[in-house]
């Protein structure tokens, strides 16, 4: 097992400044009983745009800019199932110029261990464009 995982596995609530509930639903379900791989990734993306248009005055529909994912990926240490509330954990690792790189942790409510860290880059691109802009990202983003 690498340290990064072994890092990544130790993650706790208190690591991430912005935290939301998430009741799951029955067909977040696989046929295993567990919530599928690909709920996770719409988890994360619904945790960044909450977090972005609570706290950044990001408008999907009209702002000038909005991000792109260009990579994703996910490590898993356990699952969770219908009907548990999930709690997204986020956090930013690193702001660039044009880029954000986003840690997602998902917890289940009232346990401590998480079950998942995940991680999502985001370019933000001009609306007109939809290439990055020269002078970076707006400062409502940041």
């Amino acid at each position: 097992m690498s340290a990064a995982y072994k890092e990544l596995k130790s993650r706790s609530r208190a690591d991430y400044g912005y935290i939301l509930e998430y009741r799951t639903r029955w067909n977040d379900a696989d046929m295993y009983f567990h919530m599928n791989n690909s709920i996770y990734n719409f988890l994360y993306d619904s945790v960044i745009n909450a977090y972005l248009i609570q706290h950044c005055q990001l408008d999907p529909r009209k702002s000038h800019q909005y991000g792109l994912v260009v990579h994703s990926e996910n490590d898993y240490f356990g699952s969770i199932a219908f009907p548990a509330v999930a709690e997204l954990a986020l956090r930013v690792n690193r702001l660039g110029a044009s880029s954000v790189t986003y840690e997602i942790a998902l917890f289940e409510k009232d346990v401590d261990a998480v079950r998942s860290v995940g991680q999502f880059v985001h370019v933000f691109v001009d609306r007109d464009t939809g290439r990055p802009s020269l002078k970076g990202m707006e400062g409502s983003l940041r």
